[in-house]
């Protein structure tokens, strides 16, 4: 049996190109986290990934695209992390997780990347509506099935499970992105909301 070579053979042109435009990736993400705001500039995030110009403007047309792609890669990594956290238990308590999760990730100062979703999020709602749909449907969808077993379990109001998770999608979102002043709602606050707003009053237990 012939020995494994010692330099592995090269990555494809896929992977290649794949890794130059994480590296454009890595560095917005790196530039938020430090600035804590997405205000920075292309060739901050060029000189910071130390590639060209030239080369940025192969996979972005520019800043806007750039945070674009990070919202929804950073989306992704999101409903990982949800899914994770709520695989299990009882519908409403997972229900709770996720919300708790939702406004964590939109509330102003929780996250390295929140400037993603507390701001730049905010400003697509009102600019590109249909790109912040796409970009949270998988939440939706996972959000509507975990509304579909409470459903199952008669802990719902009636209702279209996939019209349910809407609204707690959105109550959790908009509320953590424009909760300021000295008595900001937190999330349990948000949470009782939904709870109420979902589950028969004759049903409804503080969870």
């Amino acid at each position: 049996m012939s020995a494994e070579p010692l330099i592995p053979p090269p990555a494809p042109a896929g992977d290649q190109v794949r890794t130059r435009e994480e590296r454009f990736l890595d560095s917005a993400r790196a530039i938020i986290a430090e600035k804590g705001s997405i205000e920075f500039t292309v060739q901050e995030v060029v000189d910071r990934s130390k590639q060209s110009l030239r080369s940025f403007y192969q996979y972005f047309d520019g800043k806007n695209a750039l945070l674009l792609a990070l919202f929804d890669e950073e989306m992704g990594l999101f409903v990982e992390r949800m899914r994770g956290s709520t695989a299990a238990g009882d519908p409403l308590d997972r229900l709770r997780e996720t919300v708790l999760m939702l406004y964590d990730l939109c509330a102003p100062g929780r996250l390295s990347v929140q400037p993603l979703f507390a701001d730049f999020a905010q400003r697509l709602i009102v600019d590109q509506p249909d790109v912040v749909t796409a970009a949270y449907a998988p939440v939706v969808d996972y959000i509507a099935s975990i509304v579909r077993d409470a459903a199952a379990a008669d802990l719902l109001r009636p209702g279209r499970p996939h019209r349910l998770a809407t609204i707690v999608l959105q109550t959790a979102t908009v509320t953590a992105g424009r909760t300021s002043g000295g008595q900001p709602i937190s999330g349990e606050e948000v949470w009782e909301f939904c709870l109420h707003a979902i589950v028969p009053d004759h049903l409804f237990e503080p969870h």
